[in-house]
């Protein structure tokens, strides 16, 4: 039976290298598609993580597109920055595991870097069949479930628009505790 995942963490939790090898593990047995929203426009048509792996994807929004018989031919469908999504893409994904019985595995973010939620992980709580975190280190040690936006002199920024592309450059995780305090790092 296909379940919807959800499968969220901070930046540098390895989201996207955990969809790059689940990728790679499909390809010996079963047929599948990796997919992402095209607000992500670093690299249209590539699958890119910060360790240096790298796949070919489509949008889900052309996804969305495919008729039923083009469906039906996957085995999986993986979703890579699925934060990104919008709640029709989200009820697409359900009617894929509900319908045609395809699983579908979505890698993103929870929340911004104002610890609201997404729209796309939003609805993916709601409505995922399964839900897990992937885990990634503050500066402290502790658990870094926060994503702080950064300046170019490595301040947290606390105002802008939710989506700002990029990665090490602009973003870092923090335990609540330090996103609280607002400290990127030891004094």
């Amino acid at each position: 039976m296909a379940k919807l995942y959800f499968r969220y963490g901070a930046m540098g939790s390895s989201k996207t290298a955990n969809a790059d090898g689940r990728i790679q593990l499909q390809r010996t047995w079963e047929k599948g598609v990796a997919g992402e929203a095209k607000l992500d426009t670093r690299e249209v048509g590539v699958m890119h993580s910060r360790i240096g792996l790298e796949q070919p994807c489509i949008y889900v929004e052309d996804l969305v597109e495919k008729s039923l018989d083009e469906l039906n031919k996957y085995d999986c469908i993986i979703v890579d920055e699925a934060q990104f999504c919008k709640k029709e893409d989200v009820k697409f994904f359900t009617r894929l595991v509900d319908d045609l019985d395809i699983p579908v595995i979505c890698y993103g973010l929870r929340t911004d870097f104002q610890m609201n939620l997404f729209e796309g992980s939003m609805w993916l709580l709601a409505w995922a069949d399964k839900i897990e975190e992937l885990k990634t280190v503050c500066w402290c040690g502790r658990g870094a479930r926060c994503n702080a936006r950064i300046d170019a002199d490595g301040n947290m920024v606390s105002s802008g628009e939710q989506v700002e592309l990029g990665a090490n450059e602009r973003y870092i995780s923090l335990c609540r505790k330090h996103f609280t305090e607002r400290k990127t790092g030891p004094v």
